[in-house]
């Protein structure tokens, strides 16, 4: 609050208003904002499906956690590469008139994406989607023994996460108490660090792996991922992360934070487009371990030898030593175009204006509507994304009155609605608009 405050002294405007001051004063200093105009914002008319005299105006899109906005970019870049496909057919893999043959796509992909998670190039891979991607990583890395077999994700970790691990379980045919669960206080949504790592303590020793997110789903919390990953390891423990909605989001230290690996998928906050292509990082200490087992494929195999096609497997050095089939240009298109926004700004600039957007609603609504809304995103560790929990009786009214208005976000029945402000395109004045309907919704049920 103390930075909302600083920033409305500094453009001589108050918090406290209703006419909307701070957020154009806010709007009209913002660094970031000609990045807005890299992206296709849908109408109100395009997203509701209603005519009428708002249909032409730009919707409220606040819904980058579930998926991104369009980059115009992607757009052209997908677009030049269907055309170099009808131009060139197969030659395209090698001579491309844009530069960018697709025999090595990936690294042109890898090394944009790389400085986003704190990695060398060598360390970060592009494949599949997400869930494909952790089996792989876990079947790499998941090696349970007799003492030794347990598996750490948060009790309440996105279902296929769930689904995911509990499949391994099941695959190496070890009993259903292998799956351990981070479970937050009663009474709270939220898990404390100091929780986890208590759990860390007591059943390290008996933990293969610790697989948490980054950033929770469900309530938008970022945990706490270098000190978890220095005690998981110090206990032995193996420590991937599932990058899903911290990609793009928040600033990251894979390399520095010594994690082993981690995934993630790109067409939330990096708009890679629906099912988009996913990324992956394994630490560069094992870029030369040819004597760690791995699920392989043809793609893996060093690529100065690849076409010799001797069927004696030897890997690429680092993540590519896990690409298992060639990169899909198409969808490595799009991600690509996504990645030439994100060249323009910092992770930690985009941290900085996301923090004043979440912010801003969280004092917009604990303003007007604080004995309706409980949020439960943590105020001193989140990324874009507020979740906000209502009584049931106001949770489809509120929802309702949003999505009618062009103002889209996400719902997790019962009772929870995901609102994010990306950074990358949203603005203060979305927030306002935003908060103004809730509020108004919310009135409408007294």
């Amino acid at each position: 609050m103390d930075r909302l405050e600083a920033a409305a002294q500094a453009h001589n405007v108050t918090l406290d208003d209703d006419d909307g001051q701070f957020a154009q004063a806010m709007d009209a200093a913002d660094p970031l904002s000609h990045l807005r105009n890299e992206f296709e914002i849908p109408t109100v008319g395009q997203v509701t499906g209603i005519a009428g005299e708002q249909s032409d105006v730009l919707c409220t899109y606040l819904c980058g956690n579930s998926l991104g906005l369009l980059p115009k970019r992607s757009r052209r870049i997908l677009s030049e590469e269907m055309d170099e496909w009808a131009a060139k057919g197969v030659v395209g893999h090698h001579r491309h008139s844009k530069g960018r043959p697709w025999i090595s796509y990936r690294k042109l992909i890898v090394e944009k994406m790389a400085p986003m998670f704190g990695a060398s190039p060598i360390e970060i891979g592009v494949m599949n989607t997400l869930t494909v991607n952790i089996h792989l990583m876990l079947a790499a890395f998941y090696k349970p023994t007799a003492t030794r077999n347990k598996i750490l994700i948060e009790s309440k970790a996105f279902p296929s996460d769930h689904y995911a691990v509990e499949s391994q379980i099941q695959w190496h045919n070890l009993p259903a108490d292998a799956l351990l669960l981070a479970e937050p206080r009663a009474g709270e949504l939220a898990l404390r660090t100091s929780d986890i790592l208590d759990l860390i303590e007591q059943q390290g020793s008996e933990i293969a792996v610790v697989m948490l997110s980054g950033v929770q789903y469900y309530t938008g919390q970022v945990f706490d991922m270098e000190t978890i990953t220095a005690a998981a390891q110090a206990k032995g423990c193996i420590v991937g992360w599932d990058l899903a909605h911290a990609a793009g989001n928040v600033p990251l230290r894979l390399h520095d934070w010594n994690v082993d690996f981690a995934c993630w998928c790109t067409y939330k906050y990096m708009n890679s487009g629906p099912g988009g292509i996913s990324g992956f990082f394994v630490h560069d200490r094992y870029a030369q371990d040819t004597e760690l087992a791995r699920l392989t494929g043809w793609w893996a195999h060093d690529e100065e030898t690849r076409f010799e096609m001797s069927n004696r497997f030897v890997p690429n050095r680092g993540a590519a030593g896990f690409e298992i089939s060639n990169t899909p240009i198409l969808t490595a298109a799009t991600l690509l175009g996504s990645l030439e926004v994100f060249e323009q700004a910092s992770m930690e600039g985009l941290q900085e204006k996301s923090l004043l957007l979440t912010t801003y609603l969280e004092y917009l609504l604990c303003k007007y509507a604080s004995q309706h809304i409980r949020i439960i995103t943590p105020s001193d560790s989140r990324g874009a994304q507020l979740s906000l929990l209502l009584a049931t009786d106001k949770f489809d009214v509120v929802f309702r009155a949003l999505m009618s208005a062009g103002v889209i976000c996400d719902e997790r029945k019962p009772n929870c609605i995901r609102i994010a402000p990306v950074p990358l395109y949203n603005t203060f004045a979305d927030v306002k608009r935003c908060a103004d309907i809730i509020r108004s919704a919310l009135a409408s049920t007294r």
